[in-house]
């Protein structure tokens, strides 16, 4: 953990950001509904199923402005009391998040059995049903606050029994500061250093998801075919994500916001940091998501460049398996590619990524460039 005397030289003031301290109800809400982080409207721990009561009900096509907030700094292993917390860190009490305050004091979780991600939701989507996909278009991701924390914590990270050094979990408390070239993450070279290392930030949603049929609520920490904890840092403004629908109404929920992260996510937590994210929910009929991507077994995301199927197991080999089955079974399905062919492409032309290594289940993702296909003449998805 960063001593104060460290982190003081690196704290934000709340004008560092375009919109400032977003308490909730406060700042910019550019959607059609708004959603705040509210003991009722948010799950700790554990990921809705079909059995859960939506806590709103929009119409496909309609857009939602959604608080979230980063479980650090509510941990258990963090006091459970972000005020203290983050005040400890040099942050001005008035620049702690009143609803992270909130869930820390009026909601409780099992540490030994619950993940630890806040998720907001879930949300109903009329006219989704089990067999279509729900498209989720990420319009803006708003910071919160103008600070982070990234933990590593024993047992976890990809260095499990390794680091932390010490007995104790390190969470390491970043400020974000103004550059010329933009806003960026700070940290020291070492403890009470005055020289720093700088990193872009690039806000997206680790937790992206919905409900899971039955009525058993998933552990929030491993992600799967309902989406979840996936950590796909691609998930940024402007990108697309693409889940199977497995309930009525899709119940669509997200969480675990950050600020920025690096593909496999080593330490255990990248940037974690709270976001205002304004989400658009689509339905796409079963039979166009046939016809466009084939049978999905898990989530896609698309950007403005690149069509992104997902591998998604506990063993790392075994996810960039699934990946590259993924990958093959949407060229087929989409373009009319040979396998064999597909199978060439991907290794000349197709690369993989690890999205994640520390959530019990790796995922790898690929990300096959559209504008190769450009010749292939496509019919576009109609939602």
């Amino acid at each position: 953990m960063l001593p104060a005397g460290t982190a003081s030289a690196g704290i934000a003031q709340p004008g560092i950001l375009p919109a400032g301290i977003l308490q909730p109800g406060q700042g910019p809400i550019a959607g059609d509904h708004y959603l705040p982080a509210r003991p009722g409207t948010v799950l700790w721990g554990r990921l809705p199923c079909a059995d859960d009561a939506p806590v709103l009900e929009i119409a496909p096509g309609e857009t939602v402005t959604i608080d979230t907030v980063s479980h650090e700094g509510v941990l258990e292993d963090q006091g459970k009391d972000p005020l203290a917390y983050f005040t400890g860190h040099g942050v001005a009490a008035g620049d702690v998040l009143e609803d992270a305050i909130e869930i820390a004091r009026e909601l409780s979780r099992d540490p030994q059995n619950d993940g630890p991600h806040v998720v907001t939701g879930p949300v109903f989507v009329r006219d989704a049903a089990p067999g279509d996909l729900l498209k989720i278009t990420v319009l803006s991701l708003l910071p919160r606050v103008p600070y982070g924390v990234i933990s590593n914590r024993h047992g976890k990270g990809a260095l499990p029994g390794v680091l932390p050094r010490g007995p104790e979990n390190v969470s390491v408390f970043a400020p974000v500061e103004q550059r010329d070239g933009g806003v960026v993450g700070v940290l020291p070279l070492t403890d009470g250093a005055e020289r720093i290392v700088e990193f872009p930030l690039a806000p997206f949603l680790g937790t992206m998801g919905l409900a899971v049929a039955g009525g058993e609520r998933p552990h929030s920490v491993p992600p799967g075919a309902h989406g979840g904890n996936i950590d796909i840092k691609l998930l940024v403004e402007g990108a697309v994500l693409y889940l199977p629908v497995q309930v009525p109404g899709a119940l669509a929920y997200v969480g675990d916001p950050h600020f920025a992260q690096g593909d496999g996510e080593v330490a255990l937590t990248a940037l974690e940091a709270s976001l205002r994210a304004t989400l658009r929910f689509e339905v796409v009929p079963r039979e166009v998501a046939l016809r466009e991507f084939g049978e999905l077994a898990g989530p896609l995301v698309r950007t403005d460049e690149y069509l992104v199927p997902t591998g998604l197991d506990p063993d790392l080999n075994e996810a960039m398996r699934k990946a590259v089955r993924a990958a093959l079974d949407l060229l087929q399905a989409r373009y009319g590619m040979d396998e064999h062919l597909a199978y060439a492409y991907l290794s000349a032309a197709t690369d993989f990524d690890i999205s994640q290594v520390v959530d019990i289940v790796c995922g790898v993702h690929a990300r096959i460039r559209e504008a190769d296909f450009a010749r292939v003449a496509r019919t576009e998805p109609s939602a």
